[in-house]
């Protein structure tokens, strides 16, 4: 079969099925080439879903009409040179306009702002129909019509136009949080309008226009550097968190990126402190030399390449965990939002069964007891209860004399207020400053318990089992020479490796707190995560799993009855220990509720 060049109208349908995929694909191009002309407004109209209409008009640079003539033609930029080793704008291949006008209707209209007239040309698949002056304002207007109309055997892999003015929205929110000081406006007749005004510097702002305005609320800052390179931006606390990974953003030199490397280190920033099927709310930007990172790994742009990815990864697993251990014990806001409208009109509550008097010190089932005391037997202190060691309900239990009574605890002296009550013998209510806190106590203590014996984890070598008989994993010499490169971290978390001859590691040590261990499966997902990642973090996280679970079963149970004494002491202890506002499964453990919030309920504001 003799070969023969493919004509240019072809060609740029081909590169059309990877640069344009959807609408929201000629979306994002044009949002960008206007971003890149330096546009402070960009108006965003759509049509059946941007299959029918997608038009983008901005008040950039503009251009002339020689320069409209190269524009639609492949691989002509005005953003890079001879190299791409230092790109530092949205696009760069000289591919979007000449693909989108090969399998749609496209037209340009722009007009230079030192320029007195304007010019237009316009495409039919593939196809220059006119290049003439015309009259426009300063900047550039593109239409899109009848997208893959030359190439209709695409549309039948769109989805509804629903979804598909969806996908365009989601864009328009990763370009509005990315670049704050320009102005979003998305319209059309399939959709309401959506407007994002310019806020200039302040990001937070921005954020809170596309996130809601609980993110403010709930957001901690991020502002860490290792090696030249640096993140910033804002995370969520723990308990502030979604049913999908959609509210996570990531940008890279200011390029909106959805890569795996940064969502899989965020999910593991989370780990221990948010619910499976959860996901935490972070907007999160990394600058770094251009040479560092490569954006040409796809023509969609989406996904980058880091020449060190263990630092980008481990860099950002430490700045959010420090950040959560930092600010992270507070509960999110939206536990009061979400009880307040419990109490709105219209709520019916579940039938009750008639019950005794309730009394804030007693139960309906338990009489009252006129001492004053929470339990029948008398209870020692809160002091000391949460020890590494703790592994049934003698954790709770001290011989230390209570610093403090409960009459001498004063509401404004910390921020979680003095214990006033326990109901059901599980929930403590705190009278704060300015409102009061209801406090589940197996849930507080559980998370107590766990920061000791993680920290117990990483402050000393962790005890090992020596086995009778050495584990010989084989494997491949690549992973046999990742292994040892770490063989002194897992050394530390209790696991002894050495070489066995080439392609073999032999397994001595397994850490004691992972009891009976499946070595070979153990040493084999290490290979794969630092082959894959460069870390060795599985074992550590496989540690404190066994940690969170003890902590849990060593933790003062529900149903406890607790004297005042010990209820301010979980409070105090509460204060002052990291990622306390959320136990190790990621549910909250503590919500409060501000006066002027109840207030509201009884009329009174």
């Amino acid at each position: 079969m003799a070969i023969r060049q493919l004509t240019e109208t072809l060609i740029n349908q081909i590169a059309a099925g990877e640069v344009i995929e959807r609408p929201a694909s000629a979306a994002k191009e044009l949002i960008e080439n206007a971003l890149d002309a330096g546009a402070t407004r960009i108006e965003i109209a759509t049509a059946g879903g941007g299959k029918a209409l997608l038009r983008v008009s901005d008040n950039g640079s503009g251009m002339d009409a020689a320069d409209l003539e190269l524009a639609v033609r492949r691989h002509c930029t005005s953003k890079i040179s001879d190299t791409l080793d230092d790109i530092r704008t949205l696009g760069f291949r000289g591919e979007a306009l000449p693909s989108i006008g090969s399998v749609a209707r496209l037209s340009i209209a722009s007009r230079r702002r030192d320029s007195a007239t304007g010019s237009e040309i316009a495409i039919a698949g593939g196809k220059i129909m006119h290049l003439r002056p015309a009259a426009s304002n300063p900047g550039t207007i593109v239409e899109v019509r009848d997208l893959f109309f030359a190439t209709p055997a695409r549309l039948k892999f769109l989805k509804t136009e629903k979804a598909e003015a969806a996908a365009i929205t989601e864009i328009v929110k990763r370009m509005a949080i990315a670049f704050p000081g320009v102005r979003f406006v998305l319209s059309g007749p399939d959709r309401s309008t959506l407007e994002f005004p310019a806020t200039g510097e302040d990001h937070l702002a921005r954020m809170a226009q596309v996130l809601g305005k609980d993110f403010r609320d709930n957001a901690i800052a991020i502002d860490a550097e290792r090696e030249d390179v640096r993140l910033t931006g804002f995370a969520g606390v723990p308990t502030f968190n979604r049913g999908n990974s959609a509210h996570q953003y990531a940008f890279v030199n200011g390029r909106p990126v959805q890569d795996k490397l940064i969502l899989s280190a965020i999910r593991g920033a989370y780990a221990e402190t948010i619910p499976a099927g959860r996901y935490a709310v972070a907007v999160l930007s990394i600058t770094i030399d251009p040479a560092l990172v490569d954006v040409n790994v796809h023509p969609a742009k989406s996904d980058v390449r880091f020449r060190d990815p263990g630092l980008v990864r481990g860099l950002i697993v430490g700045a959010i965990r420090e950040a959560l251990a930092r600010d992270g014990s507070r509960a999110a806001t939206t536990g009061a939002t979400d009880m307040l409208r419990a109490f709105r009109p219209g709520f019916q509550p579940a039938p009750q069964r008639p019950q005794a008097p309730w009394s804030a010190a007693t139960s309906p089932s338990r009489p009252y007891q006129p001492s004053g005391g929470f339990g029948e037997r008398p209870q020692a202190s809160f002091d000391g209860l949460a020890h590494p060691t703790a592994r049934s309900e003698q954790a709770f239990q001290s011989t230390a004399q209570p610093r403090t009574t409960a009459a001498e605890e004063a509401p404004g002296r910390y921020p979680l207020g003095a214990a006033r009550a326990q109901i059901h013998e599980n929930y403590i209510v705190a009278q704060t400053e300015d409102g009061i806190v209801i406090v589940d106590q197996h849930a507080a203590h559980e998370r107590l318990v766990f920061e000791e014996m993680r920290k117990a984890l990483h402050s000393k070598r962790l005890a090992s089992q020596v086995l009778l008989i050495p584990e010989i994993v084989d494997i491949p010499e690549e992973d046999c020479d990742r292994l040892m490169a770490h063989a002194a971290e897992f050394a530390e978390l209790g696991l002894s490796i050495e070489r066995f001859g080439p392609g073999a590691i032999a397994v001595r040590e397994t850490p004691a707190m992972l009891g009976e261990v499946d070595a070979q499966g153990l040493v084999r997902q290490l290979a794969d995560e630092i082959a894959e990642w460069d870390t060795a973090s599985g074992l550590s996280a496989k540690l404190e799993y066994v940690a969170a679970t003890m902590a849990c079963h060593g933790s003062v149970r529900s149903g406890r009855r607790l004297r005042p004494e010990e209820m301010n002491a979980l409070l105090r202890q509460m204060e002052v220990t990291p990622g306390s506002g959320q136990c190790n499964h990621g549910r909250p453990t503590y919500i409060e509720l501000k006066l002027a919030d109840i207030e509201r309920l009884f009329g009174r504001s």
